[in-house]
């Protein structure tokens, strides 16, 4: 594969690689919003928003540079997607906003109308993360229609919050401490099972929709070659909720307070793995392959020269905020 053949491989990785990086770090905060009714009183709400508080807007920064790559590196399909998912992306969006405006209201609002705020919060973290997970199933299946593809698109829409959901727990096991910590460790045990069962009817309903995921994963010797995917999904679920029962991730100086989050994380991955490796090499599953709906190589080159300088900008950016704003967090910071 000479090099002008390998670059819309090298966008579509890349463009994977952004959506990971955001599901993986917005996912934690969007779960936060959705939790956040469940908080004991008003000072551990401020505590849970102010965890998030210096990461959120830049964890966005990853959907922004997924989606712009779509656009300008495949833009024959971004065409063909945004336009059967125009209604979720406008909920997504609707959404974000709509938490986006909470976020920073709440802290000056008036204590009768913070309440209004907190809610206002809490459904624009449960509208996008819906919506996301719609669009995931929907573009899972290749925008495929039917009543068998749209249940399972469903599926996936409850899936997602249920996975966000678990994140945030892990995130506020390991930014907080003493009374909040321990709900947080419970959000965690209610929300697992939860997350396990969504995860193993996409397991079993993806390949039931779709023929050609049926065949990459069920054939010899490619099953064999990836059973190590799901067993270390399996395996890192399953210490996941060992972990929760133990001590070493309670209290100001647990050791293994990080650890829950990267378990939970590392799921994600090895599923983002599964994915790529599902539809590979479609932009759009059986109906648009990479070279297909990609840009002039010409143009991907220069559109490369500004992903070479902006991807480590926000990774550098990225690690930076994560850095400086480590450690716990001991109430409201913003405002």
């Amino acid at each position: 594969m000479d090099f002008d053949t390998f670059l819309p491989v090298l966008f579509w990785l890349l463009m994977g690689v952004s959506m990971l990086a955001y599901v993986a770090l917005d996912g934690y905060d969007l779960g936060v919003g959705m939790l956040l009714p469940r908080a004991h009183d008003d000072a551990e709400r401020d505590q849970m928003v102010s965890s998030i508080g210096p990461f959120w807007d830049a964890n966005e920064t990853w959907l922004v540079l997924g989606v712009g790559l779509l656009l300008i590196a495949f833009p024959k399909a971004h065409g063909v997607i945004l336009q059967a998912l125009y209604i979720p992306v406008a909920l997504m969006l609707l959404g974000l906003i709509l938490r986006g405006v909470a976020f920073d209201f709440r802290v000056k609002a008036r204590a009768q109308q913070k309440p209004l705020w907190n809610a206002a919060f809490f459904a624009g973290s449960l509208l996008a993360s819906l919506a996301q997970g719609w669009m995931l199933g929907r573009y899972v299946t290749g925008l495929a229609e039917g009543p068998m593809a749209l249940a399972f698109a469903a599926g996936v829409a409850i899936a997602v919050p249920a996975a966000y959901v678990l994140l945030g727990a892990c995130w506020l096991i390991l930014k907080t401490d003493g009374a909040l910590q321990e709900r947080a460790v419970r959000w965690a045990k209610i929300a697992w099972p939860g997350l396990v069962l969504a995860l193993a009817l996409v397991s079993i309903a993806t390949p039931l929709v779709s023929p050609t995921v049926a065949g990459r994963w069920f054939t010899l010797p490619n099953l064999l070659a990836l059973l190590p995917v799901p067993l270390m999904a399996g395996m890192a679920l399953v210490a996941l909720r060992g972990l929760l029962n133990s001590h070493r991730i309670r209290g100001p100086q647990a050791r293994l307070a990080w650890l829950p989050l990267v378990l939970a994380v590392s799921v994600l991955v090895l599923g983002a793995f599964g994915l790529a490796y599902s539809l590979y090499p479609y932009v759009l599953l059986d109906r648009l392959t990479v070279w297909e709906v990609a840009s002039a190589p010409s143009s991907l080159k220069i559109i490369l020269v500004g992903t070479a300088i902006s991807l480590p900008a926000i990774a550098g950016y990225t690690v930076f905020v994560y850095r400086v704003f480590g450690g716990k967090t001991s109430g409201i910071t913003y405002g």
